[in-house]
């Protein structure tokens, strides 16, 4: 029998490509490698936590 998609499942995260700096990426993962986990993981909750919180970036 063949598999197909539960139709009233949404997914869960979504794939993306993002530029970003060096220096962001190596303090992500600093700060992954000392939660054990990993960095896209901790950037995700990050922003998950600004969408949670509606927190407002200030643009100078």
């Amino acid at each position: 029998m063949k598999r197909r998609p539960n139709p009233f499942a949404k997914p869960l995260t979504k794939q993306v490509t993002i530029s970003l700096g060096i220096d962001v990426i190596e303090y992500f993962q600093n700060m992954a490698q000392k939660e054990g986990v990993s960095y896209q993981e901790l950037i995700n909750l990050y922003l998950q936590d600004c969408v949670t919180s509606q927190r407002q970036l200030s643009v100078n």
